[in-house]
């Protein structure tokens, strides 16, 4: 078994099919779109495939260490992941293949118009060891 993480972002990635940003749909839409997700999650959960998935806020703060005293918090001029990312799922599947196929049918999570939205999303597996260097 090999964990995933299926990103879900605000934009970034090429655009979806059904582009209509989600402070435009109706509150049944939002509805819908979050039972699919909820019922999808359930689903890989009673196939064990299911780890944790979390929407996230659009808040947000940079913060680094920066010797003694108060660290450091900026609200940019960096690309932020809270106007970036929408949330995530994570995933523990026996391949790549499963991982691909899981986020396909995850991206047909409806949206406006209770159709499919289609959207694209970042399939990354996580590093368990680190890379190793050759000369």
């Amino acid at each position: 078994m090999a964990k995933y993480l299926l990103l879900k972002h605000y934009r970034g990635a090429p655009a979806a099919v059904n582009d209509v940003p989600m402070d435009r749909w109706t509150p049944e839409e939002i509805t819908a779109h979050v039972q699919y997700m909820q019922d999808f999650a359930a689903r890989l959960e009673s196939t064990g495939e299911f780890v944790d998935s979390q929407a996230l806020s659009p808040e947000g703060t940079f913060v680094r260490y920066d010797g003694e005293g108060r660290p450091p918090v900026t609200d940019g001029p960096f690309a932020e992941t809270k106007d970036l990312i929408a949330g995530w799922m994570v995933i523990d599947v026996e391949s790549y293949e499963r991982a691909l196929e899981l986020a396909a049918e995850l991206s047909a999570a409806p949206g406006a118009g209770g159709k499919p939205i289609h959207e694209w999303l970042e399939v990354r597996p996580f590093l368990y060891a680190p890379p190793t260097i050759t000369e």
